[in-house]
């Protein structure tokens, strides 16, 4: 069947001069800090990268503690293009949290979040959390040295939280320590739990934007222009794609991940054992604290600040009431920088000792 046919077969059955409509009559803004619309865009690519390349190693991955690491070297050293797909996975993975970050943080920046996006904040705050979830139960995947430390790290600390802390490690972990239990749950996460949650939220997100077209930062607002998304901008989005796939395409034939020797629930853990670099900022805040302040623990008070700072960072479009009436203030801007720094600064500083 001709594309022509196709065409005329579908129009046929289905009324899509709405869509045609929608198509013709959606338009951009154009001004200086346009191109940060372009990192939801590479954000969404990516997570279809993720879908495809996640699927295709699902079909070989065994997702049981004495099989999963052994699974894993297989997959990168017997199967036809099996590394390159597991590479493609990693940095897709590390490309796409990347990206988020920088499109949440451009958001606050520019106080996109303002009345009436509230809820796209809500939305985009959501898929960030889940996305870091995500990374966070690929890695342990793995049933590495390394992951499986980190895992044990990053579960402990939840454990911290009062009232919920114990519940929440508990649940996380599917017991008291991190086990076999834990794999199969990570693994149940990361395949069906997650993706459902992504995909609903990623709709919503979608739809939002769609409902209430693009911000226009308040610096801008009566200098700029408008632009059809169809077909200027949307071929402007797949030129940004075919570069950040080509980015990714590099560095998993350049930089394929390591595969650490296989987990023992009794071994030390390895020395100077880090977490994912999207925890890093959370890593050195923790080491920030004494073991004990005013005889309390002293992780314990930091897992909630920690938890207490990242709440306010949650409920920003909500406090800055300036800014929801479409008036400048420099108050949530200097926040806005400080959130930024913060997080850029004790990475760097986490990546570097």
């Amino acid at each position: 069947m001709s594309c022509r046919k196709l065409k005329k077969w579908i129009s046929d059955r289905y009324d899509l001069e709405p869509l045609r409509e929608l198509a013709g009559s959606k338009t951009v803004p154009v001004h200086k800090h346009e191109i940060w619309y372009y990192t939801g865009g590479i954000v969404l690519f990516l997570f279809a990268v993720q879908f495809i390349t996640g699927m295709a190693l699902a079909f070989y991955y065994v997702p049981y503690f004495e099989q999963a690491n052994k699974s894993v070297v297989e997959i990168a050293t017997k199967l036809n293009m099996g590394w390159f797909f597991r590479s493609l996975h990693h940095w897709g993975a590390q490309l796409a949290i990347f990206v988020l970050f920088v499109h949440v943080f451009s958001t606050l920046l520019l106080k996109s979040y303002r009345k009436p996006r509230e809820l796209v904040w809500v939305s985009g705050f959501l898929l960030l959390g889940i996305s870091i979830f995500f990374g966070l139960s690929g890695y342990f995947l793995l049933w590495d040295e390394r992951a499986f430390a980190a895992v044990r790290v990053a579960t402990g600390g939840a454990g911290n939280l009062p009232v919920l802390g114990g519940f929440i490690k508990g649940f996380l972990r599917g017991g008291i320590d991190v086990t076999g239990e834990t794999l199969t749950r990570f693994y149940a996460f990361h395949v069906s739990v997650l993706p459902l949650f992504t995909l609903t939220l990623m709709g919503v997100h979608l739809f939002l934007v769609q409902v209430h077209g693009m911000s226009v930062p308040l610096s801008q607002k009566g200098r700029e222009g408008r632009v059809p998304f169809f077909p200027n901008v949307f071929y402007r989005d797949l030129m940004v794609w075919l570069v950040v796939l080509g980015i990714v395409v590099t560095l998993a034939v350049l930089l394929p991940p390591e595969i650490g020797n296989k987990a023992d629930p009794l071994a030390p853990p390895p020395e100077g054992v880090k977490p994912e670099w999207y925890f890093l900022f959370l890593f050195q805040t923790l080491k920030l604290f004494p073991g004990e302040i005013l005889g309390l623990n002293g992780e314990t008070i930091a897992v909630v600040l920690i938890s207490l700072a990242i709440l306010f960072f949650f409920l920003i479009p909500f406090f800055d009431r300036k800014s929801s009436r479409e008036e400048k203030g420099r108050l949530f801007t200097w926040i806005g920088a400080f959130y930024t720094l913060y997080f850029v600064v004790m990475t760097i500083i986490g990546f570097l000792t």
